[in-house]
């Protein structure tokens, strides 16, 4: 028996110095950041802003892998399934990584197939309009909805998506009945609302913006408490008269549950180094983009960002599972 323990002990001893050397010797080569959703929306853009700043920190570049479908599941079910040893992570949302469990209840990973490691970004959600859509304010906007039950079109990135999320934050809100209709990603529904095939998007300030400061959409209302300096004119949901609609949201970086935490401790070192830069931070003010204050960066903050989203949308989502 006890040469039995002795086996047992050395061979976890072994385990742990392999696991120890792993992480000390990591990284080796390149690392993978999956993006669950088409490139250019909002979380593309925060993943390729931060993977830049921790490639220099790690010493390895981070690759942008983008896979969209399914509101962002076929990614993150591709993430789940993924080594855990540190050369796969992933970005999510709280469409992604938390309203996804409610919409998609048979999916093949839960919260807990992940390792959450940093809050990299905070976002605001706006809804904007085609140039030519004839309700010139929010109070206009609904009062033409609710006269046009139905008949219009706001697009987002998917259903599960933090745009859809926005989406169906405003219309409850609003106490509207519009069309929701969902792409493989943000830019793409940005893109038909310019052309003017949809009325208007839900969307983030990341990957809006620009596109209302060119006038190609018209900003109707941001769910931020302030404006954005990138877009001063945009009055918030509490001026225009609809307080009720918030949409403040945030991405944040995953790893698959088994990675070793001293991995994990490198990733979140090298994440809290990229969001302090000053590439980030002023390249997130041009993207009306917050980065997380400096009690935001530990793993367990966005642990429990996933835990209390997760309720919230089973609650705002309830309605679209009868």
């Amino acid at each position: 028996m006890k040469a039995v323990v002795a086996r047992w002990l050395a061979a976890i001893a072994s385990l742990w110095l392999a696991t120890t050397a792993q992480a000390q010797d990591f990284p080796k080569h390149p690392i993978t950041m999956i993006v669950p959703f088409a490139a250019g929306g909002t979380s593309d853009v925060i993943a390729r802003v931060v993977a830049e700043q921790m490639s220099v920190a790690l010493g390895q570049p981070i690759v942008i892998e983008n896979v969209a479908g399914a509101g962002g599941s076929t990614a993150l079910a591709r993430a789940a399934r993924a080594e855990p040893d540190g050369y796969t992570i992933a970005i999510g949302n709280a469409g992604t990584s938390a309203a996804t469990y409610t919409i998609y209840p048979k999916l093949p990973f839960t919260p807990d197939s992940f390792v959450p490691f940093a809050v990299v970004a905070k976002t605001f959600g706006i809804i904007a309009l085609r140039k030519d859509f004839p309700a010139k304010d929010l109070q206009e906007f609904i009062a033409y909805a609710k006269k046009n039950p139905g008949k219009i079109n706001l697009g987002h990135a998917g259903v599960g998506s933090s745009n859809y999320l926005i989406c169906k934050s405003f219309v409850n809100a609003a106490g509207i009945d519009v069309t929701l209709v969902g792409y493989r990603g943000a830019s793409p529904a940005l893109t038909d609302a310019i052309g003017g095939q949809i009325d208007g998007v839900c969307d983030a300030a990341a990957s809006v913006s620009q596109a209302i400061n060119e006038k190609l959409v018209r900003g109707l209302v941001v769910g931020s408490t302030v404006r954005l300096a990138t877009l001063p004119d945009l009055p918030t949901s509490a001026e225009a008269g609809l307080p009720e609609f918030e949409a403040q949201g945030w991405n944040g970086l995953f790893a698959p549950k088994g990675t070793p935490p001293e991995i994990i401790a490198k990733f979140n070192a090298a994440a809290r180094t990229a969001v302090e830069s000053e590439a980030v931070k002023k390249r997130f003010t041009d993207l009306s983009t917050v980065a997380p204050d400096a009690n935001e960066h530990a793993p367990d903050v966005l642990q429990q960002l996933v835990a209390r989203d997760v309720e919230k949308y089973r609650k705002l989502l309830a309605d679209d599972q009868k």
